[in-house]
C-alpha cells in the first residue's frame, strides 16, 4: 500500500511538471507554489476595495464582493491552464473608479448600464484578439519602447509599494499645483509635491522593517525571500496591532445578494436602457471605447513589461505571435485568456478584469508556468470564507515586495540608448508618466505620441507602423473625447 502510495505522488507530480512544463521554464513546484502565495498577497486587497468602491454607486456590497472573486477565480485559471502562465486577474483598480465616479457619478448612467458597458468593452476585447489585432499592436511596438514599458511598470510598481507603505506626504506649499481657466480663474488647486513622512507611525516602521528584511534575505540568496517578507511583517504587525481580522459578510449572506448583479447588464435598466435614448449613443460609445482602451493597453503593457525582463515572453515567442495563426503562441493564449475576463466578471457585476500587474511580485518571486495562476486562484476561491483572515494581511506588509520587484524590473531601463534623443525621449516619456499617471496605458500613450513626433520631424515616418499611427490616434481621440464628458 505504501509503495502504491509513493507511486501515485511520483505520478502526480510527473503530470503536474509535464502539464505545466516546469523544468523547460526553469521552475519547480515549491517556486510555483511561493510565486502564487506572492502574488495572492500583493493583490490581495482587490477583495474588499473593489466592492467598496462599486458600493458608492449603489450596487450591493456582498453581490460585488463574491463577483470579484468569480471574475477573478475564473479569469486565473484560464489564465493558467490555457496560457500557462503566471499571470492573475481581478477587477482592475482605475477601472472600477471610472466605472463608480466617471459613468456613474459624472455621466448619470446606472451601474447596471456601467456593467453593460463592461460587457460590451469584453466583447470587443475579445473580437480585437480573435482578429489578432492585439498582437498586432504588440509586435508593431518598437524595441526601445518595449523596454520603456518594462522599466515604467517596475517604477510604477515601486511607487505602488511606497505608497502602500505610507513613506509619502503631500506638501501644499511650495508645490500646489494649480489649475487655471479663460480669464485666469482658479479653477482648481491640489497639492502635488509628495514628501517623506516624519517617520514615527508604527505602521510606517513596520513597512521599512519590512523592506530591510526582504533586501537582507535577497541579498543572501535566501529562497522565497518576498514571500518570508510578508510572513514575517504580517507577524510582526501583530502586537502594534496593525494586522487584525476585517469585517466581511459572510459567504451565504454575499451569495443571497448575488442574485441583484448576476446578469443586471443584460436588464432595463441595464443593455436594454443602454441604446433607448438616440442621443445619448454617441456618450454611451464614447464611454465604451474610453473603457476599452485603457483596458486593453494596460494588459499589453504587463504583459510586455514583466515578460520580456523575465523570459516568460521571449524574443522567440513574439516573433513566432507574429507568424502564428489563432492562438498558437503563449502570448496568443494570454491575451484571449485575459479578453474573456472583463465580459465573465461584468455577467456576475463587477467592472473590467484585467491582467495585474502586481502579477509582477510572484514573478520576481521565481513563478515561470501556469501553476503559479492556479495558485492565486485556488486562494481567491478560499478567501470566499476566509475574506478576515486574508484581509488581515495589511498593506504594508506586502508594501515591500512591490518596491523590491519594481527595482528588478529597473533592469530594462539599461537596453535604451539614452544617448541618442530620439530614442531617450519616447522612452523617457512611456516610461516615467506610468507613475506619475497612475496609468500604464497612459503611460504607453505618452511613449507611442512622442514616438510618432520624433520619427516624423526626423523624416523617419516609414518607422512608424501603419498599427502605431492607428494606436496614437486613437489614444489622441480618447484624450479629446474624455475631455468632451
Amino acid at each position: 500500500m505504501t509503495n502504491n502510495g509513493k507511486d501515485n505522488n511520483k505520478t502526480g507530480g510527473i503530470r503536474v511538471e509535464n502539464f505545466f512544463k516546469l523544468k523547460e521554464n526553469g521552475s519547480n513546484v515549491r517556486t510555483e507554489l511561493v510565486a502564487g502565495l506572492t502574488t495572492f498577497f500583493a493583490m490581495a486587497y482587490i477583495i474588499m476595495v473593489n466592492p467598496a468602491m462599486l458600493s458608492q454607486a449603489g450596487m450591493p456590497w456582498g453581490a460585488v464582493f463574491l463577483a470579484t472573486i468569480i471574475a477573478a477565480v475564473i479569469g486565473t485559471l484560464v489564465m493558467g491552464l490555457v496560457a500557462n502562465v503566471p499571470y492573475a486577474q481581478a477587477p482592475g483598480m482605475g477601472l472600477n473608479a471610472f466605472f463608480v465616479f466617471t459613468v456613474v457619478f459624472g455621466l448619470g448612467f446606472t451601474w447596471q448600464e456601467a456593467l453593460a458597458m463592461v460587457f460590451l468593452c469584453g466583447l470587443i476585447n475579445i473580437l480585437i484578439t480573435v482578429t489578432s489585432i492585439r498582437k498586432k499592436i504588440i509586435t508593431s511596438i518598437p524595441l526601445s519602447l518595449q523596454n520603456a514599458i518594462g522599466g515604467g511598470i517596475g517604477i510604477f510598481i515601486a511607487y505602488i509599494g511606497i505608497k502602500n507603505a505610507g513613506l509619502l506626504s503631500f506638501t501644499s506649499d511650495p508645490g500646489t499645483y494649480v489649475q487655471l481657466g479663460e480669464g485666469g480663474t482658479v479653477i482648481a488647486s491640489s497639492s502635488a509635491v509628495p514628501a517623506l513622512v516624519t517617520l514615527n507611525s508604527p505602521s510606517v516602521l513596520l513597512a521599512i522593517l519590512g523592506l530591510v528584511l526582504t533586501v537582507i534575505l535577497l541579498i543572501r540568496n535566501v529562497k522565497g525571500a518576498i514571500l518570508i517578507g510578508i510572513i514575517v511583517t504580517t507577524l510582526v504587525g501583530i502586537p502594534l496591532g496593525l494586522t487584525h481580522m476585517g469585517s466581511s459578510i459572510s459567504f451565504s449572506g454575499a451569495l443571497a445578494e448575488l442574485p441583484q448583479t448576476f446578469m443586471a447588464a443584460f436588464g432595463n435598466p441595464g443593455l436594454v436602457s443602454l441604446f433607448s435614448d438616440p442621443a445619448k449613443i454617441p456618450l454611451v460609445l464614447v464611454t465604451i471605447f474610453a473603457f476599452s482602451l485603457s483596458d486593453v493597453f494596460d494588459t499589453i503593457g504587463t504583459f510586455i513589461g514583466t515578460g520580456r525582463s523575465s523570459g516568460i515572453f521571449s524574443e522567440a515567442d513574439l516573433k513566432a505571435m507574429e507568424t502564428s495563426k489563432g492562438f498558437s503562441s503563449k502570448m496568443d493564449k494570454a491575451l484571449f485568456a485575459d479578453a474573456i475576463a472583463t465580459s465573465v466578471g461584468s455577467l456576475f457585476g463587477t467592472s473590467n478584469t484585467t491582467t495585474y500587474v502586481e502579477s509582477a511580485a510572484g514573478i520576481g518571486a521565481g513563478g515561470r508556468t501556469g501553476l503559479t495562476s492556479i495558485v492565486v486562484a485556488v486562494l481567491f476561491a478560499a478567501s470566499a470564507f476566509l475574506a478576515p483572515v486574508v484581509s488581515a494581511v495589511p498593506g504594508v506588509a506586502t508594501a515591500p515586495a512591490l518596491i523590491i520587484v519594481g527595482i528588478m524590473m529597473l533592469s530594462s531601463f539599461k537596453e535604451i540608448k539614452w544617448g541618442d534623443l530620439s530614442e531617450a525621449i519616447p522612452a523617457f516619456f512611456a516610461g516615467i508618466f506610468m507613475a506619475f499617471c497612475y496609468s500604464i496605458s497612459y503611460g504607453i500613450a505618452a511613449g507611442f505620441i512622442f514616438f510618432c513626433i520624433v520619427k516624423v520631424f526626423k523624416g523617419e515616418t516609414k518607422e512608424i507602423s501603419p498599427v502605431l499611427w492607428i494606436a496614437t490616434l486613437l489614444f489622441v481621440l480618447n484624450f479629446i473625447l474624455l475631455a468632451r464628458i
